[in-house]
């Protein structure tokens, strides 16, 4: 499997750009999963639901299938930080592509998500794991940069550079352990 990252502060645009490449991923023949950083607590699950009394009841894990989806829940006794690394792992192996959202701090090769407006500091200057610039604002750049930028409304072209140097973001699980 390949694996992209994108970082980029709240409002710069990343879910919206890895929801509008996962369709022009498909388009390519590839299939993709996304892990997604979250903050704080989040729930997936909602009151009343079978899941989630199994939960209230203390189950570690809640596995929840149909012959369309299956979701697997896990609770935390206490405060646990995810490493990237072990959140791959738990992928199905038979996929071509894993986008990162979030964890811009990762080890990972990453696209950097960028909105002048958004009045945020650029991270490809300090961050050697940045290969490419995603931006609307291309010509605002803080320091010129030898990486590709892209128009951050322009998922094919994204998703087009990604195959053709696919073998640069194959990864090595054995390399993170």
């Amino acid at each position: 499997m390949k694996v992209i990252g994108f970082a980029g502060y709240s409002g710069s645009g990343k879910t919206t750009l890895v929801e509008r490449l996962i369709p022009a991923l498909k388009h390519l023949g590839q299939r993709v999963s996304v892990v997604k950083h979250a903050h704080h607590s989040f729930d997936i699950d909602h009151a009343g639901k079978d899941t989630f009394r199994h939960r209230e009841a203390g189950a570690f894990e809640v596995v929840v299938a149909s012959n369309r989806r299956l979701a697997l829940i896990r609770e935390f006794e206490r405060e646990s930080t995810q490493n990237v690394h072990h959140l791959i792992a738990e992928l199905y192996e038979g996929v071509d592509w894993v986008l990162i959202e979030g964890f811009k701090d990762s080890d990972l090769q990453k696209i950097e998500v960028w909105r002048a407006a958004a009045g945020k500091p650029t991270r490809y200057v300090d961050d050697d794991f940045i290969v490419a610039i995603a931006t609307d604002s291309p010509d605002e750049l803080p320091q010129a940069t030898l990486r590709p930028v892209f128009d951050l409304n322009d998922p094919r072209a994204i998703a087009t550079w990604l195959l053709d140097n696919q073998a640069r973001f194959e990864y090595h699980a054995e390399t993170y352990r």
